[in-house]
């Protein structure tokens, strides 16, 4: 079975979380779910290629729990944002208040 069609797809989404990520960067949640479909994305090219070349897919395992550990991080980050200023844009992020 080929795993061709597999892998274009996943370029495809990946391709097309890029595009959504420059396009549409107002909002903190918007930016984090285009991430995260980039990293899917990533995920499943990584493990079509390990498939293919008959890895053991360990490398695959480990992008995906960075994945769900960023995932997290922009939760919490996203929450404490919405907590603090009531709005999640980006453009309101500063590194002034640091």
């Amino acid at each position: 079975m080929s795993t061709y069609p597999l892998i274009l797809a996943s370029t495809l989404g990946f391709v097309m979380a890029l595009v959504a990520l420059s396009l549409q960067y107002k909002h903190l949640l918007s930016v984090l779910l285009s991430l995260e479909a980039a990293t899917m994305n990533v995920f499943i090219m990584l493990f079509t290629f390990s498939n293919n070349i008959s890895f053991n897919g360990e490398m695959s395992l480990i992008l995906i729990t960075l994945g769900a550990c960023e995932a997290s991080l922009g939760l919490s980050i996203l929450v404490s944002m919405i907590r603090a200023q009531g709005n999640d844009y980006v453009s309101s992020f500063s590194c002034q208040k640091c």
